[in-house]
């Protein structure tokens, strides 16, 4: 079994809106295999809580504007360090940089087939780790 059409179109809308916000390392997996309550997973990350939360009401934003599609539910908004949006046949998860490293879903995920994305959702694939060098350059500028 594979992600539906529809699966598909959310998560290439959610991908778009997350790198319009300047998402970083934003990945999608096909996950229709291995559960039953889901099509695909989004995943996305940011250096800040009010980026994630920016990032979050985006994608909600544009899915419910392009797509007619509202989430069923919405976890996380309180904290905004992981915010879990449920589409039912997709589920967007936009963490800060830090849980995505502490949670490391992708390792969970790795055997699923990847979901092939817009460029500017590709395009985001290594920006954590170039934020967190430049982000140490900073901090070790400002020591000396």
């Amino acid at each position: 079994m594979t992600a539906t059409d529809r699966s598909l179109e959310l998560i290439n809308a959610a991908a778009q809106a997350a790198a319009d916000k300047l998402a970083h390392d934003i990945i999608a997996y096909d996950v229709s295999d291995v559960l039953s309550i889901t099509d695909a997973f989004l995943l996305a990350s940011a250096p800040s809580d009010r980026q994630v939360k920016s990032i979050v009401d985006e994608i909600e934003e544009r899915l419910n504007k392009d797509l007619g599609a509202k989430p069923v539910r919405r976890e996380g908004d309180r904290e905004a360090r992981w915010v879990l949006l449920d589409y039912v046949d997709i589920v967007v998860h936009v963490q800060h940089s830090e849980e995505r490293v502490f949670y490391a879903l992708e390792r969970l995920w790795k055997d699923c087939p990847e979901i092939d994305l817009p460029e500017e959702a590709k395009a985001t694939r290594g920006k954590a780790a170039e934020h967190a060098e430049a982000t140490a350059g900073e901090q070790d500028g400002e020591l000396l």
